[in-house]
């Protein structure tokens, strides 16, 4: 069996930047979940996709997406950058497509330049939840390998989710940022099996002037010592950054993945109506990388 792939980089128009992703367009349909999972772990990128037909006519691709450890309900980067590849391949004409995924349909539109090529891609995201609010902040500081002022006052440490759940801890700036080591061994005893496993710390002190916020993922329980750009969680933060009072428009870009080397940009657009949300969307650029054939037995 031979399956042929795809590399990009999701959010950045630089190659070597943003998250990397491989994607599988036409993959046998009844290719095992079990491959699906030997394939990402192989490859070993923070995720991996596969492009299968529908169960519903009324969508267009159904999409699975795996870390080198799991297969995820949802993710951004691996949706906005397949919807991108097959909008480059010709395989999406149109400017938008629905991908069943594991929290339901997701939309994504395809913002083409002149010529035709994806420019941009954007996926709608599920409305966040806001979960449990954390109130050990020595505990967490601790996890992080920080001291307690480094936690900002301004936000609760909580978690929250638009289908993948994220523990967001609020920092006092880069420093802190910097600074940061994810100590294991307390995640494992205290974090692993929490409501919000994953890890995401976030400071609305930024590297760039037109940000909004600075963010780092871990989630070592994916098999993802830290993320480059996190899209399931950068939607849920634009909602986050509002509720508290962190931001002050609906329209926001948010900074990833400068620490690993790897700067991502993170398009945020968040609907409010009488200051409840209405819809969360993420969004941006990709670079084509190349492609590659596996040889399967």
């Amino acid at each position: 069996m031979q399956l042929d792939y795809h590399l990009l980089d999701v959010f950045t128009n630089q190659p070597f930047g943003g998250n990397q992703l491989a994607v599988f367009p036409g993959p046998p349909a009844d290719l095992p979940a079990s491959i699906m999972q030997k394939i990402a772990k192989e490859l070993n990128l923070s995720e991996t996709t596969f492009v299968l037909p529908p169960a519903d006519a009324d969508k267009d691709f159904r999409l699975r997406i795996f870390t080198p450890a799991a297969e995820l309900p949802m993710a951004g980067h691996p949706t906005v950058g397949s919807a991108w590849l097959l909008a480059k391949l010709g395989l999406a004409s149109g400017e938008r497509i629905v991908f069943e995924e594991g929290v339901g349909p997701i939309g994504v539109t395809i913002v083409r330049d002149e010529a035709g090529q994806p420019r941009e891609t954007w996926m709608q995201q599920p409305i966040p939840k806001f979960g449990d609010i954390v109130d050990d902040r020595a505990l967490v500081a601790k996890m992080l390998s920080l001291d307690e002022v480094s936690l900002s006052t301004r936000a609760p440490i909580q978690a929250v989710s638009s289908g993948l759940p994220f523990l967001f801890v609020p920092l006092t700036g880069l420093d802190a940022m910097s600074r940061i080591s994810l100590r294991l061994e307390i995640w494992r005893e205290r974090f692993a099996e929490s409501s919000a496993p994953q890890i995401f710390a976030t400071t609305t002190e930024t590297s760039q002037p037109e940000s909004a916020a600075h963010s780092r993922m871990f989630a070592p329980g994916l098999g993802i010592a830290e993320d480059a750009a996190t899209g399931s969680a950068s939607g849920p933060l634009g909602a986050y950054l509002l509720r508290y009072g962190l931001a002050e428009t609906e329209n926001m870009l948010v900074e990833q993945g400068f620490e690993m080397g790897r700067p991502s940009l993170i398009k945020v657009r968040v609907g409010r109506r009488r200051g409840k949300i209405t819809q969360v969307a993420v969004g941006g650029e990709s670079v084509y990388l190349g492609a590659g054939k596996l040889l399967l037995d």
